[in-house]
């Protein structure tokens, strides 16, 4: 469950990257020249700035979700598990090294 919420986030985040890409700014970024060329003259008026901007947004909000999925799963999962064991492991090997090495006078 874990690996497949991570690339459906990682197909999110590499769409969200493009769709904002795409999107007008003041200096006119990249839709000026790779819009018109990509989908011929489709997305270059007021109707392209409501569907990107509205892309966006869903896009957005799915990425939002899938991060709090992830977060939820992996919480319940073994790892959160494994690694405070490991973490355990680690800071009471460091406190018997500590108690090991005579204080320095």
């Amino acid at each position: 469950m874990f690996s497949i919420l991570l690339v459906l986030l990682i197909i999110v985040a590499v769409f969200m990257i493009g769709i904002i890409l795409l999107q007008k700014s003041e200096g006119s970024g990249m839709s000026g020249s790779s819009a018109a060329s990509m989908f011929g003259g489709a997305l270059t008026g007021a109707a392209a700035g409501n569907f990107l901007t509205k892309t966006t947004a869903w896009l957005a909000t799915i990425f939002f979700v899938l991060c709090a999925a992830l977060a939820l799963v992996a919480s319940k999962s073994d790892i959160a598990h494994q690694q405070s064991e490991l973490r355990q492991e680690i800071l009471s090997g460091a406190a018997t090294d500590s108690a090991q090495t005579p204080a320095a006078n």
